[in-house]
């Protein structure tokens, strides 16, 4: 996808504050923080949104999960708590239409979340 955000910033193309990556999968601090801790993780290979999933991506989903694990470890904010977040479509909040997943922490999370 030549115009995403995110593959420019899996490509590198973008400069990215950068916090985990692996083969599939790329972590990085939000440049819009709503927490004191909040970053996204997002597959490297382009998936608009969570209705374009398909069976073959189940791995994939499950790092996305498995890397915030990772993030949040390293952070220190793990034991205490974090929230994930996945919008799908504009109704939602979903902006950047690359799936990503929020990992927000250091903070209390309200319930109903908005």
């Amino acid at each position: 996808m030549t115009d995403c955000l995110f593959c420019k910033m899996v490509s590198a193309e973008i400069k990215a504050d950068v916090v985990y990556e692996n083969d599939n999968v790329l972590a990085f601090q939000d440049i819009n923080p709503q927490a004191p801790v909040h970053f996204l993780v997002v597959p490297k290979r382009h998936i608009s949104t969570i209705n374009d999933l398909t069976d073959a991506d189940t791995e994939l989903v499950g790092q996305l999960f498995l890397a915030a694990k990772e993030v949040a470890t390293k952070l220190g904010v793990a034991e205490e708590g974090y929230r994930t977040v996945m919008n799908c479509n504009a109704l939602a909040g979903q902006s950047v239409f690359h799936i990503h997943l929020h990992v927000l922490a250091g903070r209390p999370m309200l319930w109903p979340p908005g």
